[in-house]
C-alpha cells in the first residue's frame, strides 16, 4: 500500500540531485523549473537595485536565489530575492538562512504563479515575513504585502508607471518601468 502522508524533509531535501532546483512545502516536494530570460533580467535589475541602497546604508544583507530558506524541517525554499535587516542578521548561516526573511522578492511565471500567490504567501505568512512582493512580468506590475494581523494584507499594486517605495527599507525608490525593460 502507498502511504500518502510521506513528507519531505531538509533531509531528503540535502539528498536530492544537484542541477535541479526543488522546494519543500509542508513535507511536500516541487522541482523548480529554470527561470525564463525576462525572469532573470528583472530579478537581476531589482537586486542590483535593492542591494546598492541596502549596502550604501549598511542596512543588512540582500540573496538572490539560489539561497535555501529553511523555515522547518518540511519547510524549503528557493525564493528569488530576499532582504534580511541587521537586527535579523541571526539567521544567516554559511549553508543556508535558517528563520523568516524581512522581505521575500518573487518574480511570477506561468509554472509558479499559482504557488507563490497561495501556499508560499500562506507559508510565508505563517513564518513572519513582513514584507512580500510578487512580480508580475506579464501585467508589468509589483504587489507589495505587508504582514497584518490576519496574514498579508495589499499596501500597494505598483504599475510601470510608478515608483515603489516601501515601510520596511525607509527611503527606498525603485521606478518600476526600469525594472521591466529590455
Amino acid at each position: 500500500m502507498l502511504n500518502t502522508n510521506l513528507k519531505f524533509t531538509y533531509e531528503d531535501y540535502v539528498l536530492m540531485p544537484e542541477g535541479k532546483r526543488y522546494e519543500i512545502v509542508e513535507g511536500e516536494l516541487y522541482m523548480v523549473p529554470a527561470p525564463t530570460t525576462t525572469h532573470q533580467r528583472i530579478s537581476r535589475k531589482l537586486e542590483e537595485m535593492l542591494s546598492r541602497f541596502v549596502e550604501e546604508r549598511k542596512l543588512g544583507e540582500v540573496f538572490d536565489a539560489p539561497i535555501d530558506v529553511v523555515f522547518s524541517e518540511t519547510d524549503i525554499v528557493q525564493p528569488d530575492i530576499i532582504f534580511i535587516s541587521n537586527e535579523n542578521k541571526n539567521i544567516i548561516k554559511e549553508e543556508n538562512i535558517k528563520g523568516a526573511p524581512d522581505l521575500i522578492i518573487e518574480i511570477l511565471s506561468p509554472s509558479s504563479a499559482q504557488r507563490d500567490k497561495t501556499i508560499k504567501k500562506k507559508l510565508y505568512a505563517k513564518n513572519g515575513v513582513k514584507e512580500y512582493w510578487l512580480v508580475e512580468p506579464q501585467k508589468r506590475t509589483i504587489e507589495a504585502l505587508v504582514l497584518g494581523k490576519r496574514g498579508y494584507e495589499t499596501f500597494k499594486v505598483f504599475s510601470d508607471k510608478e515608483v515603489l517605495t516601501t515601510r520596511l527599507i525607509k527611503g527606498l525608490q525603485i521606478p518600476v518601468e526600469q525594472l521591466f525593460e529590455k
